[in-house]
């Protein structure tokens, strides 16, 4: 089975899918449950960070995966602040959209559900010992991307944020 990419806008996410409004219930049983992700999206001059994790060949939004007991906003938060060393109020971060698409290097039908929320730092983002590298990408960067990655460079350059 090979699912396609499904994008929501952040009123019908926070509508169908609690985890999005609250915390995100514990990952039981199958192996191939989705895997629940919040990243940022820190757009600079029509470019969106993203980064090369250590040992991968790919450029990933930052992010990851959703603690137990942790909201997808204070994940996103938490990632930026391990991935590329940014201090981000979790209350400063805007929903835009949810991703879900099939997950990268995982087995088919193992999907990945991705909150993306908007960043807005004057800050430096520094590579952590997690990130081998910081990219600045455009959609001139979609070959670089798992699908995750793409559909969210392509859901912003739609909306306008990147070229």
């Amino acid at each position: 089975m090979n699912a396609g990419p499904s994008v929501a806008g952040a009123d019908s996410a926070a509508d169908s899918d609690p985890s999005v409004a609250g915390l995100v219930p514990s990952v039981t049983g199958s192996d191939l449950s989705n895997i629940e992700v919040a990243a940022i999206a820190l757009i600079r001059e029509r470019r969106v960070l993203m980064v090369t994790a250590r040992g991968r060949d790919v450029i990933f939004m930052p992010g990851g995966k959703v603690d137990a007991g942790e909201t997808l906003v204070q994940a996103a938060a938490r990632e930026s602040r391990e991935e590329v060393g940014l201090e981000l109020d979790a209350t400063q971060l805007t929903q835009l959209f949810t991703v879900l698409t099939q997950a990268h290097g995982e087995p088919e039908g193992r999907m990945v559900n991705m909150v993306i929320f908007a960043a807005d730092t004057s800050a430096e983002p520094v590579a952590s010992a997690e990130v081998s590298e910081l990219h600045w990408a455009t959609t001139a960067d979609l070959f670089r991307c798992p699908p995750a990655g793409a559909e969210v460079v392509k859901r912003l350059n739609a909306l306008g944020l990147i070229d």
